[in-house]
């Protein structure tokens, strides 16, 4: 399975458990792109920023990430690498918690959802488990999220996947763009641009 190529930049609208905005940048780099963005929303009547620059490899595996902060509890950053074979750093210390984990997801961020589809490169009916070294919008910390992807195509030529968080006891179906980009994210963002 191929995607087009992804553009230049993507914008979602982000709805149901927050209120507000992501953007993010597109640069290929030799064998991988990076993924430079920032999502601003208010949460249960907080506001917060987050802003990213994200790695990936070829394959899209995760390889690092720069993840900062700005909410009622301050400002934060956490930096994270990977060696592609799920084995992750945090702030330059081991987090073996993480092992297996070839994707990064941020909580306040509709991009990181394309990874492990494009990684996975799932044929209509097929499922797969995607552990996630996920990243908490409001305080950075970062925990292992166990999640898996059903692709389930069910018509308007659009690419759908069943996605499940068992640990927020969430399901839901994700439907992508030609470029593996999400553009519906029932409860969390719908693509803007």
């Amino acid at each position: 399975m191929s995607f087009d190529a992804l553009p230049a930049s993507a914008a979602w609208s982000h709805q149901g458990a927050r209120s507000g905005f992501e953007v993010a940048y597109v640069n290929d780099l030799d064998g991988g792109w990076t993924l430079t963005g920032c999502t601003t929303a208010i949460e249960d009547g907080r506001p917060w920023i987050v802003g990213y620059e994200i790695s990936v490899d070829a394959d899209w595996i995760t390889r690092s990430a720069w993840v900062r902060s700005r909410s009622h509890k301050g400002a934060r950053t956490v930096d994270l690498t990977a060696d592609g074979y799920g084995h992750w750093w945090v702030d330059g210390v081991p987090a073996p918690d993480l092992d297996g984990c070839l994707d990064l997801d941020l909580e306040s961020s509709a991009l990181t959802n394309a990874f492990p589809v494009h990684r996975l490169g799932l044929d209509g009916g097929q499922a797969a488990s995607a552990p996630a070294a996920y990243v908490h919008a409001i305080d950075l910390q970062v925990s292992r999220l166990e999640q898996g992807y059903t692709r389930t195509d069910g018509g308007g030529g659009r690419q759908r996947y069943g996605y499940t968080a068992p640990a927020f006891d969430f399901s839901c179906e994700l439907v992508y763009d030609e470029a593996g980009l999400v553009l519906t994210y029932p409860g969390i963002a719908v693509r803007a641009a």
